[in-house]
């Protein structure tokens, strides 16, 4: 009895000891979108989207490259998805953003239609899912407005194909898009 308890207690320490040392998930590479899997809210019209990430133990960086389907001809000059991408990189735009893995917030200032427009971003790490946001609240002809979005990334167990669940909340209500990116 005291063997089985030891070998017990021995593979136990084993396994937690292996967990505990486990590599986080890495969403290093250039991920390019399947635009025919992917589920886009309308808003987005986007054609191509490529995201470079270099990850460490500390930082997330992500270069986004979007290619933007031309407006419809009636749309009103200035609508939604213009190209003009109120931030930088994803969730706001072409550009690159590098997040702190600590889960504290980054702070970057960019030049506004108003003038400078503060974006909080945040990323952690979680059960190896990524979670992303941020946040840019600006002063506009109607007034003060808040943009939230919100990602979350997972890899497929073969690390090919990252998927971001997106949900966005603005003035214009929410909108959500399931995006489905293969390494290339």
């Amino acid at each position: 009895m005291k063997k089985i308890f030891f070998l017990a207690a021995m593979f136990a320490a084993f396994a937690i000891a292996g967990y505990a040392q486990a590599k986080p998930t890495d969403f290093s590479g250039m991920w390019k979108l399947d635009t025919a899997k992917s589920k886009l809210d309308e808003r987005m019209r986007v054609e191509s989207m490529t995201l470079t990430v270099v990850q460490t133990d500390k930082e997330l960086k992500v270069t986004t490259e979007t290619k933007r389907l031309a407006p419809p001809a009636d749309a009103p000059a200035g609508g939604p998805g213009g190209g003009r991408g109120m931030g930088r990189g994803f969730g706001g735009g072409d550009g690159t953003v590098a997040y702190t893995l600590d889960g504290k917030e980054t702070v970057v200032e960019i030049d506004g239609p108003n003038g400078k427009m503060p974006i909080k971003y945040r990323a952690s790490l979680d059960g190896g899912k990524m979670n992303l946001s941020s946040v840019r609240s600006f002063s506009g002809p109607m007034g003060d407005v808040t943009i939230m979005s919100k990602d979350v990334w997972t890899l497929s167990e073969d690390g090919k194909t990252l998927t971001s669940a997106r949900e966005n909340v603005s003035p214009r209500g929410t909108n959500t898009s399931t995006m489905i990116f293969v390494k290339g």
